[in-house]
């Protein structure tokens, strides 16, 4: 039975929904990874510059001591301070992001591979499944990319040198729009479909030619 758009926009909030509570511990500690590198060069370079303004020729041959951050040690830190809590920080950014993601996404892929069917009863060929994962990974990507700039802001725990803190999602949108400018939301938005697009492609290729139930058809059946 063929679903209406309604009843596929739903289907994909649901999946979104699922999917963010998942990985919004993982997303979190990969943004603060990252964050990690940058909060670290930038003090690097403010010690240098410190050095280079002492008088103490001693204290400016000592050499920088660097430390490096781990997903451990930031998970371990921020479950002593925040409790399980402090996994989810942004989730509510998250959900904005990969909710309407899916939502579109799921929808759009449907319907593009759909065109692709000669039969109704036939699967599309593969290339036309890839062509509609990416297209649809691409403009979801692309048309939730504001809220994705939103996410990563608020799930950042460190910041650099004069960069702003935000109490919320409405307080993030304001500052940015104010201080950057609308364009600010479409940062990175090009580099995100180049990623999405492939990734989806590939994942709707590998469902629609049936990989994943020909490695579990060659798992042994328990007998009855």
């Amino acid at each position: 039975k063929k679903l209406t758009l309604l009843r596929e926009m739903l289907a994909g909030c649901g999946a979104g929904t699922c999917q963010v509570i998942v990985t919004t511990p993982m997303e979190m500690l990969k943004i603060q990874l990252q964050d990690a590198g940058r909060i670290a060069a930038q003090k690097k370079l403010m010690a240098a510059q410190a050095q280079l303004s002492s008088s103490s020729a001693v204290e400016a041959a000592k050499p920088a001591v660097e430390t490096r951050t781990t997903a451990m040690q930031i998970t371990r830190e921020l479950l002593r301070s925040k409790g399980i809590a402090g996994l989810y920080k942004g989730l509510g950014a998250t959900l904005l992001r990969d909710v309407p993601f899916s939502i579109v996404y799921f929808p759009l892929f449907a319907n593009l591979n759909k065109l692709g069917q000669k039969d109704p009863n036939v699967k599309a060929p593969f290339y036309v499944s890839f062509l509609s994962g990416c297209v649809a990974g691409s403009t979801a990507a692309v048309a939730v990319n504001p809220c994705d700039v939103i996410k990563t802001r608020l799930q950042s725990l460190q910041r650099g040198v004069n960069e702003d803190t935000y109490s919320g999602i409405l307080d993030c949108t304001k500052k940015i729009w104010q201080k950057e400018g609308p364009m600010a939301f479409l940062k990175g938005a090009y580099c995100r479909a180049l990623v999405i697009a492939p990734l989806f492609g590939i994942a709707q290729v590998v469902y629609f030619i049936g990989i994943a139930e020909f490695l579990l058809d060659m798992l042994p059946k328990h007998r009855a």
